[in-house]
């Protein structure tokens, strides 16, 4: 026989309503980020050392909501230069223990700090003396016992109504998580080219990417000497099909550029008898490899040009074409 429940139905709220209730949560758990910026102390240097020293992997592991955020915290870890995973604490207890290793550090969250899935993995920690921090809102807890570094929450309610429902707690765990990734890229000198190794793939790649990775490389350079024939470099710039041809001194270094607009300013004048030199403009537009290829793109609009010798010590290395920046979607 089925048994019937009893639901109280509430009358609708008021859009204002709902708009106050949406901004009294941002409100207050901004209220709680700031409080705890204000909390954090030697154990939290303590904390990013051990991270920066890890010569493993940093194990993030945590139950339930605290589990979620465990997950997020172990993938910024490891796209900011600290290799790091995500270990289930009930799948430690059977097997995962082994993913982790003695060169590792674990980082353990819990609200409480006395959640039981966890008992197993950090017990594993000390016997195999694995650097472990804690993340918890309880100082007095078996978590914060165990930990060589117990990074302890403020005590900040819940936002929900019933002060249930992790919400504020989870916040806070998750800008701790942010705040020890960012402490420890900043001590480790983790530089933006770091940064676009990991991340080559999505807008972060097109943002990160360099001149470098998108221009024509040195064998396929339209190149003549200032002492050449034009009728000579009539051939190059059409064998090369960029349109124009870089134009070296006994160095090797650009000192000029010729382009289908010098060819049209001096036909009248025997081009094919005059040299290189003659017809080149002088000091061309160059880039950097090592440049920004959004950077790139952004000169090329502002000059009105298609094409940019890339340079480095004054020599030319590549070319860049406007189109191979549009193929590689950099905007």
């Amino acid at each position: 026989m089925a048994i019937a429940k009893t639901i109280t139905v509430k009358p609708p709220m008021s859009d204002n309503a709902l708009l106050n209730a949406g901004r009294l949560v941002l409100v207050a758990e901004s209220a709680a980020l700031t409080e705890m910026a204000g909390t954090l102390d030697a154990d939290f240097i303590k904390a990013v050392r051990l991270l920066v020293g890890c010569k493993g992997r940093v194990v993030v592991s945590g139950m339930g909501k605290s589990g979620h955020v465990a997950r997020k915290i172990a993938a910024t870890l490891a796209s900011t230069g600290s290799p790091a995973l995500f270990v289930h604490p009930g799948e430690a207890s059977h097997g995962d223990l082994g993913m982790i290793v003695p060169d590792d550090c674990v980082i353990a969250l819990s609200n409480s700090g006395e959640t039981a899935e966890l008992t197993d993995l950090v017990a594993y920690t000390r016997r195999f003396s694995i650097p472990l921090i804690a993340i918890t809102s309880r100082a007095q807890s078996a978590l914060s016992s165990a930990a060589d570094v117990a990074l302890i929450l403020p005590p900040v309610n819940e936002v929900c109504p019933m002060g249930l429902a992790p919400t504020t707690s989870t916040t806070m765990m998750l800008a701790l998580g942010d705040a020890l990734a960012v402490a420890a890229l900043e001590c480790k000198g983790f530089t933006e080219n770091d940064f676009r190794n990991l991340h080559p793939g999505g807008k972060i790649g097109k943002i990160l990417m360099r001149v470098s990775d998108v221009m024509h490389g040195a064998d396929t350079l339209p190149l003549a000497k200032d002492t050449d024939a034009m009728s000579h470099v009539l051939v190059v710039m059409t064998e090369k099909s960029f349109g124009c041809a870089g134009i070296t001194d006994t160095n090797g270094a650009l000192i000029g550029i010729i382009t289908d607009g010098d060819l049209r300013r001096h036909m009248q004048d025997g081009l094919v008898q005059k040299k290189a030199r003659d017809v080149m403009t002088k000091a061309p537009l160059t880039v950097s490899p090592q440049m920004l290829a959004a950077e790139a793109l952004q000169i090329l609009n502002d000059k009105k040009r298609t094409q940019l010798f890339v340079v480095d010590g004054g020599k030319p290395v590549g070319i860049l074409h406007i189109h191979d920046l549009l193929r590689a979607s950099v905007a």
